[in-house]
């Protein structure tokens, strides 16, 4: 405890990192402000009594920050640039170039990679915002008078989606922390008055061993990502002796350590956003005026809202993501090579590619478990709600995992600025 005050009294005293902190909360109140400004022409009756029916769109609701509750001018949230990155991630598999310029050309050819992911946006926001806003139309909840009323306002959310994805950058290079996680969160959170008081009006005194479940629920999974997140599997290092005129270099040991889930809650957005797009693709569908393609879409949609189908889809997709993340963003044969250039080596490996074989094993191993669990715990609030009908534990359980990763990410990057400002 006392460690902790005296890490917080620096953090209050440190003017660099103070201001990345206000800086943070200042594009978060942007981002806020702009989720409560709606687009213009929207029925806010009609637009409750369908959010309160259709629990797909309150998913859609948490993954767009909470701006899609009110049809704000942000409604798309960061959906378009999200599924921007995991278009061009997929593409680094089949195309050498793109790899060799993501994980070979180091930060300069990062930076290009992701500005191809920025270009990606804008067409994907126009796509999604111009299929979203049909959709809303022929629910009655938006009406539009011409052409022109509905371009403009399909103009405004995809520039409401560019906005927020240049602000989730600002926060990556003036702020502290993931700046996509950061405005996801600030919208779940943001939705937490509401949530709580909805609960405290419709309290009902016989469901309360299904709000202990609940809240028990809640405990272990903070507790398991907690300890998932945090564990490592350590990998001994030595470095060789070597010997420079009278001085000896090296023959020191340490570890590398490799994370259990190395990927975070990044295969969670990844799967959410798979899921929901097909989705609202048939929900669009469904009103075109042709029987086939009407029949064909509510079968397809009775099937994709079937809460078993839902729930085993968005544990595959989870399980599968954390192992394309993870290959994403660690390669065992980077790892090898700057190992053998810095004169390290792993005891009773051999150099080179023996190596790179021995950590892509033990990474295998330690990310099948991280996989299982995040899939498991995704999933657990859908199979709790398929059992017991209370809708709120969907909902909740991914607006929870989110939370608490980016919270746990967040806490670390503070403790890592603090740690580096110490020294």
């Amino acid at each position: 405890m006392e460690n902790l005050a005296q890490k917080l009294k620096l953090v209050i005293s440190d003017k660099g990192l103070r201001n990345k902190i206000f800086f943070v909360f200042f594009i978060l109140i942007l981002f806020r402000v702009g989720a409560v400004i709606p687009v213009p022409g929207v029925d806010v009756l009609r637009l409750e009594e369908f959010f309160s029916n259709n629990q797909f769109f309150g998913l859609l609701n948490i993954f767009s920050g909470g701006g899609l509750a009110n049809l704000s001018i942000v409604m798309l949230g960061l959906g378009p640039y999200i599924t921007g990155s995991i278009i061009m991630q997929l593409v680094t598999i089949m195309s050498p170039k793109l790899k060799a310029m993501y994980h070979e050309e180091g930060a300069a050819g990062r930076r290009r990679f992701n500005q191809y992911a920025r270009l990606a946006t804008v067409p994907l926001a126009l796509l999604q915002g111009f299929g979203l806003l049909t959709l809303l139309q022929n629910q009655g909840i938006l009406s539009y008078f011409n052409l022109f009323d509905k371009s403009v306002d399909v103009i405004v959310v995809t520039a409401g989606a560019v906005l927020l994805m240049w602000l989730g950058e600002l926060i990556n290079e003036y702020g502290i922390g993931n700046g996509v996680s950061l405005l996801i969160f600030a919208g779940i959170v943001a939705s937490l008055p509401s949530t709580i008081s909805q609960l405290v009006f419709t309290f009902d005194i016989a469901q309360i061993p299904l709000y202990i479940g609940f809240l028990a629920a809640a405990i272990a999974i903070i507790a398991g990502v907690v300890y998932i997140t945090e564990a490592e599997r350590p990998i001994p290092v030595t470095y060789a002796k070597r010997v420079r005129g009278s001085k000896v270099y090296g023959g020191v040991s340490t570890y590398l350590p490799l994370r259990v889930n190395q990927a975070g809650v990044i295969p969670i957005i990844f799967a959410l956003s798979i899921l929901l797009f097909p989705q609202m693709i048939v929900n669009f569908l469904i009103n075109v005026n042709s029987a086939i393609v009407q029949t064909i879409s509510t079968i397809i949609l009775s099937i994709l809202q079937n809460a078993w189908v839902y729930a085993v889809l968005y544990f595959i997709l989870v399980f599968l993501f954390t192992y394309f993340y993870t290959a994403l963003t660690f390669d065992p044969d980077a790892i090898s090579t700057n190992l053998q250039k810095s004169g390290a080596f792993i005891p009773g490996v051999r150099p080179g590619a023996n190596t790179s074989e021995h950590i892509g094993k033990i990474l295998n191993r330690i990310t099948l478990v991280g996989a299982l669990f995040l899939g498991i715990i995704a999933v657990l609030p859908l199979v709790m709600q398929g059992i017991t009908g209370f809708a709120s534990l969907a909902i909740g359980g991914t607006a929870l995992l989110i939370v608490v990763s980016v919270v746990l990410d967040l806490v670390k990057k503070v403790d890592a600025q603090v740690t580096m400002r110490e020294y």
